[in-house]
């Protein structure tokens, strides 16, 4: 079959339940498309070759080749995105401009996810070209705050990004959502001293820790967020908070990989959830279950021990 949809899923979240639903209703629509639920947690190896650090996560593929994904419980954008893998392939013009137009948005959308935003082949921890390497390195080098999109990710944004930029090469960097160009460019900016003027600079991550654990008096730094925790143990620690009735602040760690990998050098504790009253770490899901089955839990939470 030309198009399979696969589901990334785990038994402990209702939110994967609630969109095999959604898979069950969109398969009897889309009798042409493949759709199949893997157990994350099951396939360690498939799900690190593929980049699963949450669920639940929907890869798309055709002909053997991945063409797409989707992180999180959306499903209009898992609806929408099985429409215009399925109609990619009709002749019908509307179809096709309607197709074109959508990509335009969702383009549009990511060069302005971030003050600064690079288009790059691999991450700025693991660039996959020599281009790519050098760009991140000039803006490494600059102290200059960047978020970064992985062409290799999406092939429908790599080839529609050169189409809307009018941009035939890869990395492309983008200032308050306008084009600013490629390596050459930047080289060129560099030389003349105007690069730390047209690119926001980077506020230091110990700083940014500080502002966060403290945006709080009780913050809770997890996978997922309250409302849709993202792992067993996030899960697990919400309950229990959630049982004391202290109000407290969530930050999702899988939104921001700079945070994620900062705050275990920061706290000096390398795993999550973990869990800050008052600026302070707590600990994570075991010391909390220790400090409630021993009643100081409450106490520490508002702040009186």
């Amino acid at each position: 079959r030309s198009l399979m949809v696969v589901h990334f899923w785990a038994p402990w979240a209702p939110q994967c339940a609630q969109m095999n639903e959604v898979m069950a209703a969109l398969a009897k629509e889309h009798t042409q498309v493949s759709f199949v639920k893997l157990e994350a947690e099951a396939v360690p190896e498939v799900s690190e070759k593929y980049g699963i650090s949450s669920v639940p996560t929907f890869l798309f593929f055709k002909n053997s080749q991945k063409v797409d994904r989707l992180d999180g419980a959306h499903a209009p954008e898992l609806t929408k995105k099985v429409q215009r893998h399925t109609s990619s392939s009709s002749v019908s013009t509307g179809s096709n401009d309607s197709a074109k137009e959508d990509l335009n948005v969702r383009l549009k959308k990511l060069i302005n996810a971030a003050p600064c935003m690079l288009f790059m082949k691999g991450s700025p921890k693991e660039p996959r070209c020599g281009f790519s390497k050098q760009m991140v390195e000039i803006l490494n080098k600059h102290g200059i705050s960047f978020s970064s999109f992985d062409i290799f990710s999406d092939e429908e944004v790599r080839q529609g990004l050169k189409t809307y930029s009018n941009w035939p090469t890869y990395p492309q960097l983008y200032v308050a959502g306008e084009l600013i160009g490629g390596l050459d460019i930047i080289k060129e900016l560099e030389a003349s001293g105007e690069l730390d003027t047209v690119c926001p600079k980077t506020q230091k991550l110990e700083d940014r820790l500080k502002v966060l654990i403290n945006k709080a008096p009780v913050m809770l730094f997890m996978k997922g967020s309250k409302q849709m925790a993202k792992c067993g143990f996030s899960k697990q620690i919400i309950e229990i908070i959630n049982n004391t009735g202290i109000d407290y602040e969530t930050f999702d760690i899988l939104e921001d990989e700079e945070v994620r990998q900062g705050l275990k050098t920061y706290s000096n504790w390398p795993t999550y959830p973990q869990l800050y009253v008052k600026g302070e770490l707590v600990g994570g899901l075991d010391i909390v279950k220790e400090l409630k089955e021993s009643g100081e839990l409450l106490p520490i939470l508002k702040g009186e021990n």
